[in-house]
């Protein structure tokens, strides 16, 4: 664990440069986030293989938020309809709905959504079980969220050395809470390179 300077590129470089030097020698699979681009950049530069997922709850809230009030509630229910598609191709009408319906109006809104189109959408390559977990960042959000509430209750107070301390034992006693990953039996086939459409293990026709 380590501080760093807004999310910024050098910041993240400098996180994930790290991990590689203590010993992650296979190339994450999947990365989750919000659009943060010093992540995104960083994450291009030292693991060029690694795929992409925006975080849905982050991409909702910044689209309504380029909505007027009394339209979100609406616009809100339509966005659920892509990410709660049972499959990447009706995941991608209810993706060409919204922009027809909400996009001559409000541009704006629907331009946040569609720059991320297909990273929104990778989930659907990974199996099923994992899907929850796997579109968007709560899991790690809801971890930090007690970190950020110490830290802020004690800012000024700690040097750069204790605020770090203190962050690690926070998290140190908030995973002693954490739910295993359904359908972690899966992990092997991801890493193994195995393909999935739609959650399910897809398996060619012989020729």
């Amino acid at each position: 664990m380590t501080d760093g300077f807004r999310e910024s590129t050098q910041s993240w470089r400098e996180v994930l440069l790290d991990l590689k030097r203590r010993g992650l020698k296979q190339v994450p699979k999947l990365a989750i986030g919000d659009g943060a681009l010093g992540f995104w950049t960083a994450l291009r530069e030292v693991f060029a293989t690694t795929r992409e997922q925006r975080c849905w709850v982050h991409k909702t809230m910044n689209v309504l938020n380029a909505m007027p009030k009394s339209l979100q509630a609406r616009a809100k229910g339509h966005l659920h309809d892509i990410w709660q598609a049972e499959t990447k191709a009706e995941a991608n009408d209810a993706f060409d709905f919204f922009v027809a319906t909400y996009g001559v109006k409000w541009d704006k809104a629907v331009a946040k959504l569609v720059k991320d189109r297909d990273a929104l959408l990778t989930f659907y390559d990974y199996p099923a079980e994992h899907w929850k977990h796997i579109r968007s960042s709560n899991p790690i959000e809801s971890t930090f969220a007690t970190v950020r509430h110490r830290t802020k209750r004690t800012k000024g107070c700690l040097s750069r050395k204790t605020g770090l301390a203190m962050a690690f034992k926070l998290m140190m006693s908030a995973q002693k809470k954490w739910r295993k990953l359904d359908g972690r039996n899966r992990l092997p086939e991801i890493i193994q390179g195995v393909e999935f459409r739609d959650g399910l293990r897809h398996v060619q026709a012989a020729a």
